[in-house]
C-alpha cells in the first residue's frame, strides 16, 4: 500500500500547542463562520451577494435578472441571505429592496472574488 506524502508517516502531537489551540476551534464564532461560508458556497447566493458589493441596494426583480433565475428562486435565495444575518431588506410600495447587512459581508466577498482572481486555489476549480 502506497502512503500518501501529504500526511504524516507516524502519528504524534505536541501536546502544549493543541491545548492552546482547542478553545480557539471551538469558538462559537468559527461555527457562525462556517455557517456564513455554507451560505455563501451557493452559487447564486454569491452572485447576489457580490451585485449587491457593487450596488448599494437592489430589488428582488434585479436580483432575478442579474443572476439569470427566477423571481421565487432570487426571493428565496434573498430569504436566506436575511435569515443569516448577511442582508437586509426593506419594502417600498409593491417593491422589496435587499442590500448587505454591513461591510464585514461586503469585505469577504471582494476579498474572496479578488483571491480567486489572483488564480489561487486553482487546484480546486477556483
Amino acid at each position: 500500500m502506497r502512503k500518501s506524502p501529504d500526511v504524516c508517516e507516524t502519528f504524534c502531537y505536541d501536546e502544549e500547542k493543541v491545548e492552546r489551540l482547542k478553545p480557539v476551534a471551538n469558538d462559537p464564532g468559527v461555527s457562525r463562520a462556517a455557517a456564513l461560508f455554507k451560505a455563501l458556497a451557493d452559487e447564486t447566493r454569491a452572485k447576489i451577494a457580490y451585485a449587491l458589493c457593487q450596488e448599494t441596494e437592489l430589488c428582488v426583480c434585479d436580483v432575478a435578472h442579474v443572476t439569470g433565475s427566477t423571481l421565487a428562486n432570487a426571493s428565496h435565495h434573498l430569504r436566506l441571505l436575511k435569515s443569516l444575518g448577511l442582508a437586509k431588506f426593506r419594502k417600498e410600495g409593491k417593491l422589496a429592496f435587499y442590500s448587505l447587512e454591513d461591510d464585514h459581508v461586503r469585505q469577504l466577498m471582494l476579498l474572496a472574488v479578488a483571491h480567486a482572481k489572483e488564480g489561487a486555489g486553482h487546484a480546486a476549480g477556483v
